[in-house]
């Protein structure tokens, strides 16, 4: 298969991080999907899955135009890539479903791939760009529904809506800690220091993904040196064996005079003779 965009499927061999971390977000998308449409949900719970996959749709929304602003076949890519807008939209649940087709077709590349770990190695700011997204919803998700659960009904719980859940995982995640939404379950304080931990760990990745961001022009620099370097004597190379080869040239047409030389001479030595 040709590959017709920098976004599309390049080869049936090599998914790239992204197009793994779009799968691993479908997969969350469709098991909130499922919990919402079958699950024996409150109006809180429920609101918060809500505003939790319309987050997602969101993200598809904007990797579905980036894939296509930098596509240089636009119709090849919409051809390839119109299941992924259609279950980007957040208004139409039944749409989200569709999700599944993504899943499968990534499992798919996958399957046929040789080598996972190797893109993902040569791709390093790439994957580390997707691990964060990744981990960061997947850790706002999990911690907004379980606070909401464990704090909802608890005698003198402060977080007892949709809004306030998320609001406190991003809070705590973050380590800002305003301290105007708080656990009070014994429950709570647990999946609080889960998160804060987390959270630490989480912007120590995005230190180390800044630091290497500034770092790399260094690197560049150093590269471009030394592809220079390696440029300069591979021009002197050439220029040397081009003047060896004028000499040659040179040796040749001199001797071929000698012999030339040499043969009047001779000649001449024999008409005298005659």
């Amino acid at each position: 298969m040709t590959d017709k965009t920098p976004w599309s499927l390049r080869t049936l061999g090599s998914p790239s991080p992204f197009e793994l971390a779009m799968m691993l977000l479908s997969l969350l998308s469709v098991i909130i999907v499922l919990v919402m449409t079958f699950g024996r949900l409150d109006g809180e719970t429920y609101r918060l899955l809500f505003f939790i996959d319309t987050t997602i749709c969101l993200i598809f929304m904007i990797n579905f135009f980036i894939g296509l602003f930098r596509a240089r076949d636009k119709t090849y890519y919409l051809r390839h890539h119109w299941i992924d807008f259609i279950a980007s939209i957040p208004a139409i649940e039944a749409l989200r479903i569709a999700r599944v087709f993504q899943i499968l077709r990534v499992i798919r590349l996958i399957r046929m791939s040789r080598s996972l770990l190797l893109p993902l190695i040569k791709q390093r700011k790439q994957t580390t760009l997707a691990s964060l997204l990744v981990a960061m919803v997947t850790i706002l998700t999990f911690a907004s529904i379980i606070i909401l659960i464990v704090e909802s009904g608890t005698e003198g719980a402060n977080i007892q809506t949709a809004e306030q859940a998320i609001w406190w995982a991003l809070v705590t995640i973050s380590t800002v800690g305003y301290g105007d939404y708080y656990p009070v379950s014994t429950a709570g304080h647990i999946v609080g220091g889960i998160v804060i931990v987390s959270g630490v760990s989480f912007f120590g990745v995005i230190s180390g993904y800044m630091a290497s961001v500034f770092v790399a022009p260094d690197e560049t620099e150093r590269q471009e040196r030394q592809d220079a370097h390696k440029a300069e004597i591979k021009s002197e190379l050439e220029v040397a064996l081009t003047r060896m080869e004028a000499s040659q040239r040179q040796m040749e047409q001199n001797q071929a005079q000698m012999l030339t030389k040499i043969a009047e001479l001779k000649q001449a030595l024999e008409d005298r003779k005659d």
